[in-house]
């Protein structure tokens, strides 16, 4: 589910249930991430994949890349394997105006 910046920090900070992923890759984290973000790089494939389907089902994901367009693909992956709830940042990082750390 595609969630402007706006409803996906309101309904995130109103989450007890709520993992921040960041699905970029490891250089791309390294200039900086939303504080609390953990990172499974979507471009490396299967391994992607089985760290999705290790992840807790019962929590609600919110997910973005730099641009909205992998994190977008992520949550589709991710409903594929059983998580229900998994919410894509719409123009990623890129357009985030919260905190970098």
């Amino acid at each position: 589910m595609n969630l402007t910046q706006e409803e996906w920090v309101s309904q995130m900070e109103a989450d007890e249930n709520a993992v921040l992923l960041d699905v970029r890759t490891e250089d791309e984290c390294d200039q900086g991430i939303i504080e609390g973000s953990i990172n499974i790089d979507i471009h490396k494939g299967q391994e992607f994949v089985d760290a999705i389907a290790a992840l807790d089902k019962s929590k609600n994901y919110y997910v973005y890349c730099r641009s909205g367009m992998r994190s977008a693909k992520a949550c589709e992956i991710m409903n594929e394997l059983g998580i229900d709830n998994a919410y894509n940042l719409l123009g990623g990082i890129i357009e985030w105006e919260g905190d970098i750390v």
